[in-house]
């Protein structure tokens, strides 16, 4: 009994040791705000002491970036460590399941080593079949409690600079809107900069909190025993940032305090700016590795701090659906390039999102693009992107200057495409078919997407990658390729063989029999396309007659449809019968849609 006694008191003693070692990780996050509208990151007129203040005390990261332009994918990164795209999470608000027998959340490793994690109280995880809190120990800031539990991991979310802060009366700011620094693709207009103003003032409000936060764990008296952590979960928040692949939508800052305790683990003297590229699926592998935790294997980010630091050479991001619209973008970079690659060219960047134009920038925006008082660039952001897009991020942050065609950059162009396809291959890009076909194939399967996707024999890859690359050629020589892929079994061919011809250039002679037949294709998407072709080739009731009839039959196509229904610009009444009538979801979005085309359902 007594040796009993005594071993049990040396392993108490022992696990308490083992704890002490292990740092506490405060880790606070804003919500919506990319580097430009934080003083330290070069902004003379931003206003944020506090922030500035810590990045003195740590290490200031310059070269941060989100892997999702909002918050739902980019939180579904942050919880698992494993790519949205990856998993099939990455479209806004989706909710699809992931296998959660393999993939744990990060806090759930931190807890079996003993941790006490909380988070107030952001979660927004977009995963199916597991409720966002059961991670966590609590969701409440709770510093004596704290003090009780250590090591602890503390998350702690300011909502203060969320996109809704900007909405409302820009009026009497505090900010004058005549210092703001306007990026350069907005409109020098009263109200975009009022909006700016506005921002700036609530930017201060968020800042504010970021200070309380670090004051709170002073006054605890756990600053010594504590690694602070501050970023914002994406870029944003005028119009083209959030949701947006362009450094404005992406680049995130990112400080680390590292008490000296735990200097063995800084990368750079406290003061110091870095220059490594970090990249947001880095993180949970990191923290897991900072608290004495091995990452799980299944992780598929790098070390960024601590002796088994791992370099970077390039960072992914994508976009997918953006609440009612539909898109799919990817973007890779590194340090000096930016190429991005747009899978659905014909999808405006500017396409009406109804919660976005709830800013007054947004409309005062469109209201000088319809006035025709935009010019080149200011007035881009309305039109239909370009198949690629390379920027050099060194001499055009705001990314206005396409370099794709300079024949100076085109092993730049070329490095950055291989190394994208590389990259959709190791991490299984979920997103090389439309969202609702890959979730039907899903369902159809009995599977996740996460799973599907790894399984060549319903998720074929190397070929998807190989069509989708070639539809966006727009090269009449590939016509014959695309006529053999939409005779193939496969949905994915038959759908990149439709697009591919959709993609190609006007004159291109066309069999349109070929893409009648394709009216009644088993894939809805490939018949919505195929629709469309026929539209612009004059046959207009024909296809007015597909659409109708899906949406008409609640198609899972039927968000596509409304979308593609209003990119072509000619109004809804031919289809406002069909409109009425759907009765599909898509996770809501299509009533979204409805509100928007004045086709909502009559109430009870």
């Amino acid at each position: 009994m007594i040796k009993t006694f005594v071993f049990l008191a040396a392993f108490l003693v022992g696990l308490a040791n083992v704890n002490a070692d292990r740092p506490n990780i405060l880790w606070l996050t804003s919500e919506d705000n990319n580097v430009n509208w934080i003083g330290c990151y070069g902004n003379p007129y931003a206003e944020t002491p506090n922030i500035d203040a810590l990045a003195k005390e740590g290490v200031q990261y310059m070269h941060c970036y989100a892997n999702a332009p909002v918050c739902a994918p980019s939180r579904s990164t942050w919880i698992t460590g494993v790519h949205a795209l990856s998993m099939g999470t990455h479209p806004m608000r989706s909710r699809y399941l992931i296998p959660h027998d393999q993939i744990q959340y990060y806090p759930d490793h931190l807890k079996k080593a003993g941790y006490f994690v909380g988070n107030d109280r952001k979660t927004d995880y977009n995963i199916g079949g597991r409720e966002d809190k059961s991670a966590w120990d609590t969701s409440k800031t709770d510093w004596s409690k704290l003090q009780q539990k250590q090591p602890f991991f503390m998350v702690i979310n300011t909502t203060k600079s969320h996109e809704s802060k900007a909405f409302g009366n820009t009026d009497n700011t505090s900010h004058s809107p005549d210092r703001v620094q306007l990026a350069k693709y907005h409109p020098d207009i009263p109200e975009i900069r009022k909006n700016y103003a506005h921002y700036h003032d609530q930017i201060r409000k968020m800042d504010a909190d970021i200070g309380k936060a670090l004051a709170d764990l002073e006054k605890a008296g756990l600053a010594e025993n504590t690694i602070v952590v501050y970023n914002s979960d994406h870029g944003g928040v005028l119009p083209r940032s959030k949701r947006f692949l362009f450094n404005s939508g992406t680049h995130c800052p990112l400080v680390i305090r590292i008490p000296e305790k735990y200097k063995h683990l800084r990368r750079a003297e406290p003061g110091t700016k870095v220059d490594d590229l970090v990249s947001f699926i880095d993180m949970p592998k990191t923290w897991l590795k900072l608290c004495g935790v091995e990452p799980p294997a299944y992780m598929q980010g790098n070390l960024f701090l601590g002796d088994e630091k791992e370099s970077r050479d390039y960072h992914v991001s994508f976009r997918g659906r953006m609440d009612e619209r539909c898109d799919n973008v990817r973007a890779i970079r590194d340090r000096r390039f930016l190429y991005i690659r747009n899978y659905m060219p014909y999808a405006p960047w500017g396409q009406h999102l109804n919660y976005l134009w709830n800013m007054r920038a947004t409309q005062a925006w469109e209201e000088q693009y319809l006035e025709g008082k935009t010019n080149a660039i200011t007035g881009r952001f309305f039109g239909t992107k370009p198949m690629e897009e390379l920027y050099d991020t060194s001499v055009d942050p705001d990314n206005i200057n396409n370099l794709i065609d300079a024949p100076q950059f085109a092993e730049e162009a070329n490095r950055l495409r291989n190394a994208m396809d590389q990259w959709q291959q190791e991490n299984f890009d979920s997103a090389l078919l439309p969202e609702s076909e890959v979730a039907l194939r899903a369902e159809q399967a009995g599977k996740t997407i996460y799973e599907l996707v790894r399984d060549p024999a319903l998720y074929d890859l190397p070929a998807l990658q190989k069509a989708s690359a070639l539809a966006l050629t727009q090269d009449p020589k590939n016509l014959p390729t695309f006529y053999e892929e939409m005779k193939d079994k496969d949905v994915g061919l038959r759908y990149w063989g439709v697009v591919g011809c959709f993609n190609l250039p006007d004159a291109t002679p066309l069999d349109l029999q070929v893409f009648k037949g394709l009216l009644n294709d088993s894939s809805h998407h490939v018949r919505a396309m195929a629709a469309w072709i026929l539209y612009r080739r004059g046959e207009k009731k024909v296809a007015q007659a597909c659409w109708n009839d899906l949406l008409k039959n609640s198609s899972y196509a039927s968000l596509k449809v409304f979308n593609i229904t209003d990119w072509i610009g000619e109004g809804f009444a031919p289809y406002a019968e069909a409109m009425r009538a759907c009765k599909f979801s898509h996770q809501g979005y299509v009533s979204r849609m409805q509100e928007y085309t004045g086709t909502s359902p009559a109430k009870p």
